[in-house]
């Protein structure tokens, strides 16, 4: 070997060590979710890490997640620190009393969600979405599998896939989003799917659907936790979200790895609400 060849290849050798991704740091990954909750909200990512209630101009930001849609009377947001309040200004008055007047984390939860709620209706507003979303621990990621053969998903592989038993895999509706995903097999049959939709440039959302006859083997959590880490590789941050409610889900995201980040409630329009409902 020559020395030119010799220098040629140390070259090849470090460009691919640099090609080879890192995986980020909890605290990376932490700072980018308020990036986008900052760009969601029309707030800035500091105001989730001060100790007292933010109030922001509503306003969906440019690069927000794309189900973030108007009209938004409130979004509030809270990393565990305090609560952000993005808000219209007519309803400022009745937000701002509310979340001086409890401890921010009691904001989310009956009884005082009674308190904004008897204020709000009167004014045409109710409560609308309420949720918690987890971040993978990617300095401890757990490797898990299920008896089942598995498969990383393209886009190109979800064409015939958009059927009710995938509903939270995959969203019809935002098709173009839907970009990876990991397939768990029976003798070739598809009997649960895990599916990352790109909400955003930086963040895509986790979301899994197991077969009634296969659930309760593992196969969720393996589908899960071996998406984010695809995710990952591709040096995107998977997300997770889950009703408080949903112990099933809940347990998936906790076995899959994922820890508790943040909560969101959103006040809208009674007619908006009352439309989901019908």
């Amino acid at each position: 070997m020559t020395i030119d060849t010799f220098r040629l290849d140390c070259r090849n050798l470090k460009k691919r060590e640099e090609k080879r991704v890192k995986y980020m740091t909890n605290k990376e990954i932490l700072q980018i979710a308020m990036r986008q909750s900052a760009r969601d909200i029309n707030c800035n990512a500091e105001d989730f890490l001060c100790d007292y209630p933010v109030i922001v101009k509503s306003g969906v930001g440019p690069g927000a997640r794309v189900y973030y849609k108007e009209p938004i009377t409130c979004n509030m947001v809270s990393y565990g620190n305090n609560i952000v309040a993005s808000v219209r200004e007519e309803y400022r008055d009745v937000i701002e009393e509310y979340i001086n007047k409890f401890k921010f984390y009691h904001c989310f939860e009956t009884p005082n969600l009674h308190w904004l709620s008897e204020r709000l209706e009167p004014m045409g507003q109710k409560i609308c979405f309420m949720a918690e979303y987890y971040l993978p621990d990617a300095e401890k990621p757990p490797v898990l599998s299920c008896a089942y053969e598995t498969r990383v998903l393209e886009q190109r592989d979800f064409q015939e896939l958009y059927r009710p038993e995938w509903g939270n895999a995959l969203c019809e509706d935002r098709k173009e989003r839907d970009v990876l995903g990991v397939g768990a097999y029976d003798d070739g049959r598809l009997i649960g799917l895990s599916g990352a939709s790109a909400d955003c440039d930086t963040m895509w959302q986790i979301g899994i659907d197991v077969l009634p006859a296969y659930r309760r083997r593992g196969i969720a959590s393996a589908l899960t936790a071996n998406l984010a880490a695809e995710i990952l590789n591709r040096e995107k941050v998977p997300f997770y979200c889950s009703a408080w409610s949903n112990i099933p889900s809940v347990r998936n995201a906790v076995k899959s790895g994922f820890i508790p980040a943040w909560v969101e409630m959103t006040v809208k329009p009674a007619e908006v609400v009352d439309g989901m409902n019908r």
